[in-house]
């Protein structure tokens, strides 16, 4: 896949991951999209390191929309822990 492609999936990825974890995040709409997008390269490589698969298959692949959307859960979860920390102190 192209880095557009990577591009359109994280984005939707970081929505999908947001609509998924509701709540008050110390960004915005822009860091949701960047983690959204580093989130799907990370979902991409954990599922090659760990389980051994290819989910970087193509756009349409459910494992690779899987795969950016666990990244970007995983991103966001460490994102709120490290900000959240920062804004009550």
């Amino acid at each position: 896949m192209g880095i557009i492609a990577w591009i359109i999936i994280g984005l939707l990825a970081g929505l999908i991951a947001k609509a998924l974890m509701p709540g008050k995040d110390p960004g915005g709409i822009v860091i949701t999209m960047l983690i959204g997008i580093a989130g799907g390269l990370l979902g991409g490589w954990l599922g090659k390191v760990i389980l051994g698969v290819d989910s970087i298959d193509g756009f349409f692949d459910l494992s690779t929309w899987v795969a950016a959307i666990v990244g970007s859960l995983i991103l966001l979860v460490l994102y709120r822990v490290i900000t959240g920390n920062r804004r009550h102190a």
